[in-house]
């Protein structure tokens, strides 16, 4: 038995398996919104589903009625949550998100469903163990690997043109593999070097834990931060914006009530949305006093051709009054930078 725990898929068994202007800022209703990750309306459009709830289940079900998830019949799914430790949420995914999207894509005749995630400065399992997620494991049956415990050998390299990591990064080969990567993301800041921790940071944790010494010490941690998601592509992002760390963060911070889930295909903009929510709110100065597409995450990732370039290519979709209300409110801060 490999030292990765596991409800019923084994390592060797997932790597076999799975190889294989505000104008310009529409919003518009449920009956209206496409498939995740499906490219609809203006050429470069990017659909964002936005629903105002404090309920998490309600929430996870509103996205994936807005942005219905591909068939998923016979193909086997990876999830990368928000596991770096396991503080409260917004420091970490909460169980209630995660329980609600394993379950959504089930009833979507998943093959499988694997939880991928390399914590730290905890180690994966201490964090994993701490928040009761190898008991929901088993409860919910879905896999566990543990990227943290991987060998030498299912790390894919990576080293683009132009990126500003020595000698490149790593992604491990599950989520290169995988027939279809969901990310569910926090909202909150980052208090070092970060700036926001939302979609586009996740991918650090898509690295080996022996690599972030160089990401830290570097004056372009937040390039880098973008370059990784170079490495893979989620189909579907869910962010839980319930409760938001506007100050502070990681693991804690200064905590306010946001309310919303967020949800696309598109990492910058899933990412232009959460810092428009932080400016909502009012957050540190390293957000309220810089453009949203002038934040250095988001500015890489639209260069590297990641995602939107602006915002007027946002569409957001909604499915009631209050929704679309704060959709609107956001457009004009997304405008507005």
């Amino acid at each position: 038995m490999s030292r990765i725990e596991f409800s019923r898929l084994s390592r060797r068994d997932f790597l076999r398996t799975t190889a294989a202007g505000v104008a310009g800022l529409a919003v518009v209703p449920g009956s209206m919104s496409p498939a995740a990750g499906e490219k609809t309306g203006a050429a470069g459009e990017a659909v964002v589903a936005l629903v105002k709830t404090t309920d998490r289940k309600r929430g996870v079900e509103g996205i994936m009625k807005l942005l219905p998830v591909p068939s998923l019949k016979g193909r086997h799914v990876l999830i990368k949550p928000n596991f770096n430790t396991a503080d409260p949420t917004p420091g970490s995914t909460h169980n209630d998100t995660l329980a609600a999207i394993v379950t959504g894509l089930k009833g979507r005749d998943a093959a499988s469903i694997t939880i991928g995630e390399r914590s730290g400065p905890p180690a994966t399992a201490k964090v994993m163990e701490e928040k009761g997620i190898f008991e929901m494991a088993k409860s919910l049956d879905f896999g566990i690997v543990n990227f943290e415990e991987l060998a030498d050998a299912d790390w894919v390299p990576f080293n683009p043109s132009g990126n500003h990591w020595e000698g490149g990064f790593f992604i491990p080969k599950p989520v290169v593999e995988s027939d279809f990567v969901v990310t569910t993301c926090c909202l909150k800041t980052h208090a070092y070097g970060g700036i926001f921790t939302m979609s586009l940071k996740l991918a650090v944790g898509l690295t080996p834990k022996r690599l972030m010494r160089q990401l830290h010490r570097s004056p372009n941690q937040r390039l880098m931060i973008a370059e990784i998601n170079q490495g893979y592509k989620p189909g579907l992002i869910i962010m839980d914006g319930v409760e938001a760390f506007v100050d502070g963060g990681p693991s804690q911070g200064k905590k306010m009530d946001a309310g919303v889930f967020i949800a696309g295909s598109d990492r910058v903009a899933v990412d232009a949305v959460g810092v428009a929510v932080l400016k909502n709110l009012g957050s540190n100065a390293a957000i309220m006093d810089t453009k949203i597409f002038e934040q250095e995450q988001i500015k890489r990732a639209a260069e590297l051709g990641l995602g939107i370039s602006g915002p007027d290519k946002i569409r957001f979709v909604t499915a009631d009054s209050s929704s679309r209300d704060y959709a609107e409110k956001l457009k004009r801060i997304l405008v507005q930078g």
